[in-house]
């Protein structure tokens, strides 16, 4: 839920009286403060009906709900990177009520860890790390269209990281299970938290060396590679896969007007 301000920007409500009715089992997140120090709280609103004043009301008084990746067009980057965390912890809440070894209930022993009440295991919140990589051949990239994507924009080829294996090694194996290509020169370019629910991107760059093109079609519906000068829907400005993009386009002095 955000609130609209005079200017007609969007932010994080910042009040201990918020519109939504708290009940006394409701289960509220102590976050790390922000920068300026401003504490965090978060909890789930359990029922759409658990509001304290009818839509109307909540509109009259600014507030909007807004779901995660839309605030990112709203909201300052780093209320968006806050409200990323608030999800993944409020997500691993919910996932984490018994313990994995004798099924007791779990109860927060910090603000980043549970304990169990019977024998004593702690866990912590979990990341999913997976891999993301440009691979380039001259002057295209080589763009795919995962069977999972929800629109019809082309992205990079991306892939979790198993155990027991570096990142470049999963790069690797990757880009060879899902497009049967070889590539060279894995550079790292940046990482992202990406709470959809839980996980830390981490970007690449690499050169093609050889192969023929051909998609896994489990993970892949459509892939092809493409001229820096005639690309198709590309991710949203959000995710590091367009970072890359742009920043690939960017050596031929190209600015995407894509959002």
């Amino acid at each position: 839920m955000l609130q609209r301000q005079y200017d007609g920007s969007l932010t994080v409500p910042r009040c201990d009286d918020v519109p939504v009715r708290i009940h006394p089992w409701t289960h509220i997140l102590n976050i790390s403060p922000m920068d300026d120090g401003s504490p965090v709280k978060a909890f789930n609103m359990d029922n759409p009906h658990d509001l304290e004043v009818t839509n109307t009301e909540l509109a009259s008084n600014g507030y909007e709900f807004v779901g995660l990746r839309e605030s990112y067009y709203h909201l300052p980057h780093e209320f968006y990177v806050k409200a990323g965390k608030c999800r993944e912890l409020l997500y691993w809440d919910s996932n984490t009520k018994f313990c994995g070894v004798c099924g007791a209930p779990m109860r927060m022993h910090t603000d980043i860890s549970k304990r169990c009440t019977e024998c004593g295991k702690e866990v912590w919140p979990q990341l999913a790390t997976a891999v993301i990589v440009l691979i380039h051949r001259g002057d295209e990239v080589l763009l795919v269209h995962a069977k999972n994507f929800k629109s019809d924009f082309y992205g990079l080829v991306a892939g979790f990281v198993e155990t027991g294996e570096t990142l470049e090694e999963a790069v690797r194996r990757e880009v060879m299970e899902e497009t049967g290509i070889s590539i060279d020169n894995i550079t790292y370019f940046g990482s992202q938290p990406w709470p959809y629910p839980c996980g830390l991107m981490v970007g690449f760059n690499a050169d093609f060396v050889s192969g023929e093109l051909h998609l896994q079609r489990s993970e892949l519906s459509r892939g092809n590679w493409f001229r820096y000068d005639n690309l198709p829907r590309i991710p949203q400005k959000l995710s590091i896969a367009r970072k890359l993009i742009d920043a690939w386009l960017r050596q031929y002095n190209i600015v995407s007007e894509q959002d």
